[in-house]
């Protein structure tokens, strides 16, 4: 789907406000309100919009530590790779997991409330991954910038 300016100023809308009315999106992007949820609706049923979702904080839930996990696997094979994978997608308490390119073969981050807790997500859940051959960890002292995606992105 071809990106109109339009589209992209809903986008830019929903991102600082989900919750905002069609109503009121509508005129934010000087659109008819049936205009705006035509497009809002092409724009889910294509997959730009995936969902929803609450932005909490996890300070306020009790999470207060969150760990970069790198895992290096003992083969790179497509059957350690998956059998990694559908483990991890398991896993509660891992908020996202990248394939990378590298030395290492993932990166997870994972919130835990604390040091204790993450030692217990170490023992019950990553150390017990298929395939595991290193397992390394590094505390983050505060998060700086966090941003569903790139400002520039919906920018033309």
């Amino acid at each position: 789907m071809e990106l109109d300016r339009i589209d992209l100023r809903i986008l830019t809308e929903l991102l600082s406000d989900a919750r905002a009315s069609q109503i009121e999106l509508a005129e934010k992007v000087g659109l008819s309100p049936t205009a705006c949820a035509r497009r809002i609706r092409q724009l889910e049923e294509t997959g730009i919009i995936r969902g929803y979702r609450a932005d909490l904080e996890p300070t306020a839930l009790g999470l207060v530590t969150t760990v970069v996990v790198t895992i290096t696997l003992e083969k790179q094979s497509e059957e350690y790779l998956a059998a990694f994978e559908a483990a991890i997608a398991r896993c509660p308490d891992v908020v996202s997991c990248h394939l990378m390119s590298g030395s290492d073969d993932y990166h997870l981050q994972v919130i835990a409330r604390d040091i204790a807790d993450f030692e217990r997500i170490h023992k019950q859940h990553l150390s017990r991954m298929p395939g595991v051959a290193r397992i390394h960890s590094s505390f983050a002292m505060r998060e700086v910038v966090r941003r569903a995606i790139p400002e520039t992105a919906l920018q033309r």
